[in-house]
């Protein structure tokens, strides 16, 4: 008995159908069947762009260049979260007992005396560094 098809259309695109779902039946990777409805839209008409600093005295989404975000990481990396709040003697002892490079340390030489830090976020705002905000 042959296989029936669709009373809605012809062999053609029944085949074309079938052809079209083969890969989502087989498991065939995402990239095969990306489609271009699923880009991400863009922001409404008078919303912020993400990427946005500061806009009308109001801050937005922003986001670190990546030296910023690699002088942050190696201060995460060398400063043990348990250590928090200390000051500037405790985090560089404390970063100095996990074998900080040089370059940590004079960083870290260079936060202000007599003032508790609460997390490495702190750190970074007191040397200067950019912050991103999130929303």
């Amino acid at each position: 008995m042959a296989e029936r098809g669709s009373d809605k259309h012809g062999p053609r695109l029944d085949e074309d159908l079938r052809e079209d779902t083969r890969s989502l039946e087989r498991g065939a990777p995402v990239e095969a069947r990306v489609e271009e409805a699923r880009e991400q839209e863009g922001p409404a008409d008078g919303q912020p762009a993400p990427d946005a600093r500061l806009q009308g005295g109001r801050a937005t989404a922003a986001s670190l260049d990546l030296d910023d975000a690699e002088a942050r990481a190696d201060l995460a990396r060398f400063l043990t979260p348990s250590a928090f709040p200390a000051d500037r003697e405790a985090l560089l002892a404390d970063a100095a007992g996990n074998q900080a490079p040089e370059h940590v340390l004079e960083r870290l030489q260079a936060l202000p005396a007599g003032r508790a830090f609460e997390n490495v976020q702190d750190v970074w705002r007191a040397l200067g560094g950019a912050v991103e905000h999130r929303f």
